[in-house]
């Protein structure tokens, strides 16, 4: 009988790539539920171990997170929670810059890693990456008490692009909105509650352009009805920390809007 290894492993191929399809499917809600925190947890820098080593641009990387609690933080007084997603191509570790003016204004930092090169719905159907900002969420609930009047999704270029459309979808959870240089995304589903939003933009990004934020998202964003704070700071493609300052203050001093 004539074996043809071509035909086998293309069929075999095929198979394990119909499987992948088969499994893939679109999340855009987040489930995890406020709660009085069960565990305990030091102040500082806390790797989450929730992630796994993914294939992306030709090599394996491990993919995770961490969560930052501020030094002023007690159990017994809710702190802010800002969950911070990175630019294309960017890390977890991108918002390491922001922890010493975390530990100013008491807010905890989440900062995730995405499952790819970027978040998914900039480049892929919305899921792995909504799924784990979802169990990452728990994991905080579950250790750390969060004022949760004050809980924000937030990121720099495709992470606050993702941020903006992702958030808009779970107001209801996400009572702020922080996104740094955006470019425009809609919303995977129906919008729900009424969160504040933050904008920023560098006068000197070079990626994407200053007047697009300025002309086209910001005010769709207000024609939409939501309660925004526009700000054009002095710096590059990047959150500076003038600009996180600024963010930090802006989510301590306001609280959740009544309607969410």
């Amino acid at each position: 009988m004539y074996f043809n290894k071509t035909f086998f492993f293309l069929s075999v191929s095929l198979l394990l790539l119909a499987g992948c399809f088969k499994h893939q499917h679109e999340t855009t809600l987040i489930t995890a539920k406020h709660t009085e925190p069960s565990l305990s947890i030091e102040n500082g820098k806390h790797e989450l171990n929730l992630g796994s080593t993914l294939f992306i641009n030709k090599g394996f990387y491990w993919r995770d997170g961490y969560i930052y609690i501020p030094k002023m933080y007690r159990k017994s007084t809710p702190i802010p929670l800002l969950i911070w997603l990175h630019g294309g191509g960017g890390d977890a570790s991108d918002a390491d810059h922001m922890l010493q003016v975390a530990d100013q204004y008491n807010v905890a930092i989440l900062s995730l890693d995405s499952r790819h090169n970027t978040w998914d719905g900039i480049d892929s159907p919305f899921g792995p990456d909504v799924r784990f900002i979802d169990k990452a969420l728990s994991y905080v609930f579950e250790r750390v008490a969060i004022d949760s009047t004050r809980i924000a999704l937030g990121g720099l270029s495709d992470g606050g692009t993702y941020a903006l459309a992702l958030g808009r979808s779970n107001g209801e959870i996400f009572t702020h909105l922080v996104a740094v240089s955006p470019w425009r995304l809609s919303p995977p589903s129906d919008v729900k509650g009424n969160p504040h939003i933050f904008i920023g933009h560098g006068k000197r990004d070079n990626v994407y352009p200053i007047a697009h934020t300025r002309h086209f998202i910001v005010p769709g964003l207000k024609d939409d009805g939501y309660e925004v704070k526009y700000l054009e700071f002095n710096g590059p493609h990047w959150a500076t920390v003038p600009a996180v300052r600024e963010i930090l203050k802006w989510l301590v001093d306001t609280p959740s809007n009544s309607t969410n």
